[in-house]
């Protein structure tokens, strides 16, 4: 279980201190949990922190019972934390193959990697011996990243707007994968989205906004909220 206590960040912007996340309590232990919000909410930075891109500045971050809030990045990979960025990272001179086999923690068969990569839409003969480079397009590394955590299998994954440069077929087969995920990995999903479909199969929903929790609860609970609570979800459903 992941847990959030009394989450702060702020941020230097001009010469001064701006709050971007405030008070942020939450445990997370659902298979699948969505969060959203309009932009400026305060949705990636949550995302970060718990990622260990970003240190809170007030808080503390704990995983299964564990304090968390000094560990690197690194150590919380290696602990059960993955993270999708919502701009895919280019990694000049490794191979889809090599990078396929980093995140499994062993040398991936060839059908292993065919499977891969198969279940985010990508022909396996195109793809396996190509360098994860500026020769991909956006939408094809983030299929790639997103096969990536699929075969890490960690406590926490984390996707910071995965439909992000993809288009409509790939859209659809996102939500596939997703289901497949919820179905066969054991940890919890997390995460950013403006997506209605996202939404829809999300065993809980994180609604933010001006860096706080508006509301927390499953889709029934929260949808009616989203859907009609002021100019913040109105700004947030029109990019649904």
């Amino acid at each position: 279980m992941l847990e959030l206590k009394g989450i702060s960040f702020s941020a230097e912007d001009e010469n001064k201190e701006v709050e971007i996340l405030n008070d942020i309590n939450l445990k997370i232990d659902d298979r699948f949990v969505a969060v959203t919000g309009p932009n400026g909410s305060g949705k990636s930075t949550l995302a970060k922190i718990i990622a260990g891109i970003l240190t809170p500045t007030e808080g503390r971050i704990l995983l299964d019972g564990e304090d968390i809030t000094d560990r690197s990045i690194t150590e919380r990979a290696n602990m059960g934390i993955s993270f999708a960025f919502q701009q895919p990272v280019r990694f000049k001179g490794i191979t889809v193959k090599e990078l396929l086999s980093i995140a499994a923690g062993r040398a991936a068969t060839m059908t292993e990697i065919c499977e891969m990569l198969s279940e985010v839409g990508l022909c396996a003969r195109d793809y396996v011996n190509r360098e994860v480079n500026a020769s991909l397009s956006g939408g094809e590394l983030k299929r790639i990243e997103i096969a990536m955590i699929m075969a890490r299998r960690t406590k926490v994954s984390i996707f910071d707007e995965p439909e992000a440069g993809i288009d409509l077929w790939s859209f659809q087969n996102l939500i596939r994968v997703f289901e497949k995920m919820h179905e066969e990995i054991k940890g919890s999903i997390l995460i950013i989205s403006h997506q209605e479909r996202i939404l829809n199969i999300a065993d809980q929903i994180i609604l933010m906004a001006n860096g706080r929790i508006q509301k927390v609860g499953n889709k029934d609970e929260v949808m009616p909220e989203l859907l009609g609570c002021g100019q913040p979800c109105r700004t947030l459903t029109d990019k649904m």
